[in-house]
């Protein structure tokens, strides 16, 4: 069975291309779009990583993992990795990922291989 993956980002041009280069690797991808949506797809399914922007409108990355580490901790259900990928370097926002102990930091546009490789790296 695949591994799954859940890719969050406002943009649809980043999850369209992640989710492209993700699938053609063989793993099973979801996209959202929103800190709701992210919740929603968690709740729907179990994955195996999570790849997350940091700035979003409707909720930023930081929120929606938190939110996302709540909810799989009161269902019982085991954590789950997290990459952050952002375009904007915030010396307050990249505090708050290393805080949260996520598995990975990459900024966009980051190098192919580079992603790939923090995803073999930190998948559950």
């Amino acid at each position: 069975m695949a591994k799954r993956i859940l890719v969050i980002d406002d943009e649809a041009v980043i999850t369209k291309s992640l989710s492209k280069l993700l699938t053609k690797q063989g793993y099973e991808v979801t996209a959202a779009h929103t800190f709701h949506e992210a919740l929603e797809k968690v709740k729907e399914q179990d994955f195996n990583l999570i790849v997350s922007d940091v700035r979003m409108p409707e909720g930023d990355g930081i929120e929606t993992i938190t939110a996302i580490r709540e909810y799989l901790k009161k269902e019982h259900k085991p954590p789950v990795p997290e990459v952050f990928i952002t375009g904007y370097t915030s010396e307050e926002k990249y505090k708050s990922a290393v805080d949260l102990k996520v598995a990975g930091y990459l900024y966009k546009p980051f190098d192919i291989q580079e992603f790939l490789d923090a995803v073999r790296k930190n998948i559950k």
